[in-house]
């Protein structure tokens, strides 16, 4: 099941390339630290619409939170939930991709095809590795960040004593 996620977003997100790098290359250079706030320093919540997920392979790992309406309370509780313990995410180097905009249709929701409210995981690979139906403690979804064999193996890099 993992590996058709990762091939289904190999092949849906493509689909908008060209749109954005002709953007991009005619955007007068900027500073990073002028246009967004340093992901390093604070936890990132980022509307889908606006979101090239694939701006974050291999660098980030997105907690994505969709729901049928912004008003749905499981919603409001779920990020509520993350801004709590922010700095913990932060460290796992992880940005929070919301989506309570079910009409505009993102290629985040095509692709993930939530039923009224979810939260996943997607690892710095690309691969959902968990998806709830339902809201979870921010202690919950570190635990299972801190599962993955990518974490595990930034952990050893960045103390390599600690073993």
């Amino acid at each position: 099941m993992k590996p058709v996620w990762t091939l289904v977003f190999a092949l849906i997100f493509p689909l908008t390339l060209g749109a954005s790098e002709g953007v991009e290359q005619n955007a007068p250079e900027m500073a990073a630290e002028d246009v967004a706030p340093n992901p390093d320093e604070e936890l990132l919540f980022l509307d889908a619409r606006d979101t090239d997920v694939r701006d974050f392979i291999w660098t980030r790992r997105l907690l994505v939170v969709m729901a049928d309406t912004p008003d749905d309370p499981q919603f409001t509780r779920q990020l509520e939930a993350l801004r709590a313990r922010d700095m913990d995410f932060v460290e796992r180097d992880a940005v929070v991709i919301f989506d309570a905009h079910p009409e505009d249709n993102s290629p985040l929701r095509q692709v993930m095809r939530p039923r009224g409210f979810m939260t996943a995981i997607i690892d710095k690979d690309g691969e959902v590795k968990a998806r709830r139906p339902a809201v979870r403690s921010a202690r919950e979804l570190v635990a299972v960040i801190e599962r993955f064999p990518t974490r595990r193996q930034e952990v050893l890099e960045r103390r390599p004593a600690g073993r």
